[in-house]
């Protein structure tokens, strides 16, 4: 079991995910942007390593309209030697790692063009994680989609568009239950036609779910990992006071997260915090879990 958070270190002064409006675009912006946005990452890395904090998300934003018909700039060719840098720091300090599009993206569009674009950012996300060097552990996560009015017939389609996309997609995608359409039983139930992992968000789950508990479906969900996909990933937030239904938390709940580790023994999976503070949250959910055999420590000679 590996802890982590999402994207932004709130703690080192930079950013992985700048970018910049589509109009003001140009290769000069372009290769500026993704330098210091590879650089920051770096840095990122580096603190997480410090605080053995071993499971990132790297940002979507990482290149800037990279799916975008605008950018004609051989970014993979031009970064190749950073993207292997942090790979290589990436795999010989242990970390986990993953990435998360927009909502934006849609497997299961009915309207083309949304496919279309959808399965353009899949490639990017997918190309950053093949030019780092990182295994199929690597996952790229996103939700099943929308509803489009017919929840059986878009279940399907997913499953029909999942399966005409690229294998080097296929093998690093994962599903994960949402809090307003479908429920990891509707995951499991795509996963019997796709093979795709599932994701539990345990967040989602208690806002939607058949009855099930939590801890009832970890045995059905770790059976849609093979060997090749590493350890499930799990989500993990809790509900902010006072907002929508859905809102994340800006701080973990001490006594929650302790509950969650407890209900989920001895099942093992690297835990995602969606947790709006980002790395003072998971810092203190690495304390929490100090001393639980799941936890996997770093090695502090590794650098």
């Amino acid at each position: 079991m590996r802890i982590g958070y999402p994207c932004i270190n709130r703690t080192i002064g930079c950013t992985a995910s700048r970018t910049f409006r589509l109009s003001s675009y140009s290769e000069d912006r372009l290769r500026d942007t993704v330098r210091e946005n590879l650089s920051c990452l770096e840095k990122i890395l580096a603190y997480n390593k410090k605080h053995n904090l071993l499971f990132f998300r790297i940002t979507s934003d990482l290149v800037p309209f990279a799916s975008h018909p605008v950018c004609t700039f051989p970014w993979q060719e031009y970064f190749s030697g950073e993207f292997g840098q942090i790979g290589e720091y990436i795999r010989r300090n242990g970390f986990r790692i993953s990435m998360h599009p927009d909502q934006f993206v849609l497997l299961n569009a009915s309207d083309e063009g949304v496919l279309r674009r959808s399965i353009a950012d899949l490639e990017y996300q997918v190309r950053v994680l093949d030019l780092m060097g990182l295994d199929d552990s690597a996952k790229v996560q996103i939700h099943v989609g929308g509803v489009y009015g017919n929840k059986p017939a878009s279940m399907d389609r997913f499953v029909k568009q999942y399966q005409m996309l690229d294998p080097a997609i296929r093998n690093r995608l994962v599903i994960e239950n949402d809090e307003r359409l479908y429920t990891i039983a509707d995951c499991l139930a795509i996963h019997e036609q796709t093979g795709i992992p599932v994701i539990m968000d345990s967040f989602h789950h208690a806002l939607l779910n058949n009855g099930e508990q939590f801890p009832d479906l970890l045995q059905s969900v770790r059976e849609t990992w093979k060997g090749t996909d590493g350890i499930p990933m799990a989500d993990y937030s809790s509900q902010a006071p006072q907002k929508r239904m859905g809102a994340h938390a800006e701080q973990i709940v001490a006594d929650d997260f302790r509950e969650f580790l407890a209900i989920t023994r001895p099942a093992d999976f690297d835990i995602m915090l969606e947790i709006k503070d980002k790395e003072k949250s998971a810092l203190e959910a690495l304390s929490i879990a100090k001393g639980d055999p799941r936890l996997v420590m770093g090695s502090p000679e590794e650098t």
